[in-house]
């Protein structure tokens, strides 16, 4: 496969089980670190039974940030065939998953279109993405996802390109969270858990207030006002030291009520928060191929 699954378009070829010389340096078949029964997403994607996590390794993009640095740098993880991927699904099905949901998705789209094309779980696929993905990838997975759960990390190019060497990402990340939109058309949540729809996650970074609030305005401006908003305020450091002195701190008590604010002053309806707690490493899961 000649790669331009992702918006770097590399256009290097991806074959079976073999690295490629991309930005995410995959092969064409599914690389993953974890699969299992995960209870730290929002309540509407966690359920009471867990969300069915499969967490694939590299990406596309280099969050200097990023909490999961072992798999998506590193790129810690095995190789699955596209028979051993559809198991995995089965088998979170049957251990009463409330979803099947693909964290870091997007440099295996067409993997995953062929996998979903093959077999569609009986229960709602979740697209859990950085936000940083191609509209001609995305209309590729029409029918086949159910709900999407896209970031939607910085509003300006200069941010993006000094935290995640993506300086397109803003204008990326619009053009993708609204193909999200079209696809999804409505919000389907039946006893508290989201069976079709769209839910946008942002995380407040310490010293970032300013990007927060410029996301939240696109968002009220693009969108309807009841699109359902994550804002997360878990920023941890995990114990690294970062080369921007703003990134070795938690987020302060008095930054994140000043984008809860801003949430409520723009006339957003539907909203998720977390309590400061939420940034601890201890919701960091281990990725030891449990369940690969």
């Amino acid at each position: 496969m000649i790669c331009t699954a992702c918006p770097r378009r590399c256009g290097v070829q991806r074959i079976e089980n073999e690295p490629s010389a991309g930005f995410c340096q995959m092969p064409y078949n599914a690389v993953l670190a974890r699969a299992g029964l995960h209870f730290w997403e929002e309540p509407v994607i966690s359920g009471k039974s867990g969300s069915g996590a499969i967490f694939f390794s590299g990406c596309s993009l280099r969050c200097k940030f990023c909490q999961n640095m072992e798999i998506s740098h590193g790129n810690f993880g095995k190789p699955v065939s596209l028979e051993r991927f559809i198991e995995i699904m089965q088998s979170l099905e049957a251990q009463g998953a409330e979803n099947i949901n693909l964290v870091n998705p997007t440099h295996f789209v067409p993997f995953l279109a062929d996998a979903l094309r093959r077999y569609k779980p009986h229960i709602p696929v979740v697209y859990n993405s950085g936000g940083y993905d191609c509209v001609e990838s995305l209309r590729t997975l029409e029918g086949l996802v159910d709900v999407y759960l896209p970031d939607f990390k910085y509003f300006d190019s200069e941010t993006a390109r000094k935290y995640s060497a993506a300086a397109d990402y803003p204008e990326v990340a619009k053009a993708a969270i609204l193909e999200m939109r079209r696809q999804t058309e409505t919000d389907e949540i039946r006893d508290g858990k989201m069976r079709r729809g769209l839910l946008i996650r942002h995380l407040v970074l310490p010293k970032n207030t300013r990007q927060t609030i410029a996301v939240l305005r696109w968002i009220r401006e693009n969108l309807p006002k009841e699109t359902y908003v994550s804002l997360m305020s878990q920023y941890t450091p995990c114990g690294r030291t970062y080369p921007y002195k703003e990134l070795n701190r938690r987020l302060t008590t008095a930054e994140y009520r000043r984008t809860v604010d801003a949430f409520f002053d723009l006339g957003l309806t539907n909203g998720f928060m977390q309590e400061r707690t939420a940034a601890d490493t201890a919701f960091i899961p281990e990725f030891d191929l449990f369940g690969v």
